[in-house]
Order: C-alpha cells, then structure tokens, then sequence
C-alpha cells in the first residue's frame, strides 16, 4: 500500500481511538490493536503508522507526558479523555517522528479533536502542541517563523 496523506490521517483517526479505548479500558495494547483489525477496514490505513503511535506512547508515556506536562494548566489527569489520547499521540508524533513536518502533526490533531472533543477542545490541544512543538522541533519552528 502507498503511504499517503489520507492512509495516515486515518492511522491517526484510530490510533487516537485506540489510545481513548486503552486509557478508558484498560485492555491489553494487543487486545485492542486485534480488535481494530477486526472491526475496521483497515485497506486504507497506513498500519505501520498506526501501530507505531498506539505502541509507541504506551511504551513512551511517561517521557509522551512529560514533554507537554508543563505547558498544562491542570493535571494530565484532569485532562477530558479525548483531549489526553490526542495531546499523548501527537506528542509522540513531535518527538519520534521527525519525518512529518510539526505543523502536520498539530492541524491533524486540531481536525480530530474538532471532530471527537469536546466544545472548543481543538483550541486547547492547539495551543498546548504549539508550546510543545517549540520544545521539541526548536529549529524546525524557528525555521518556519522566518520562512
């Protein structure tokens, strides 16, 4: 399968899905992931991209949580469950995959929270990503800021 903007846009659509599942839940990462297979056409989804996200912010998410902690005004726990998935998969997203320019990450984010979070959610999780993008793509941002 071609990797295109479409196959990762819906990697992204349920990974984020997956993460509210496994943040809810509780189930197994395997669990889950089987359960997408099952449940979803999955023809039309960058898969690797998928797994990558879901696996790697379990297996990263003290580090995930912490790159965007301090620009929080509340306590990740506090955070809506919607909100957390995104702001925990984007993040992983700025920090691991430095092959997607940071302004992808962020407006992908924004689009699904738009679409699952709650009333004005995008506009936090906006805001939030772009503290966190400046932390962690520092050139990258400053480049764009001149450009």
């Amino acid at each position: 399968m071609t990797v295109t903007a479409s196959t990762r846009r819906k990697a992204r659509h349920y990974a984020m899905q997956a993460l509210y599942q496994w943040q809810m839940a509780g189930a197994s990462l395997n669990s889950i992931e089987a359960e997408f297979h099952a449940d979803n056409d999955m023809s039309k989804t960058d898969v690797a991209y998928f797994r990558d996200i879901f696996h790697g912010v379990a297996k990263n998410l003290d580090e995930v949580e912490g790159a965007y902690r301090s620009h929080l005004d509340r306590k990740v726990e506090d955070l809506d469950p919607v909100s957390r998935a995104l702001l925990r998969m984007a993040t992983y997203e700025l920090k691991s995959r430095v092959d997607v320019p940071y302004k992808v990450v962020i407006n992908e984010a924004v689009a699904l929270a738009k679409k699952f979070g709650p009333t004005d959610a995008f506009k936090f999780i906006n805001g939030i990503l772009d503290k966190t993008a400046a932390d962690l793509r520092s050139a990258e941002v400053a480049a764009d800021k001149k450009g």
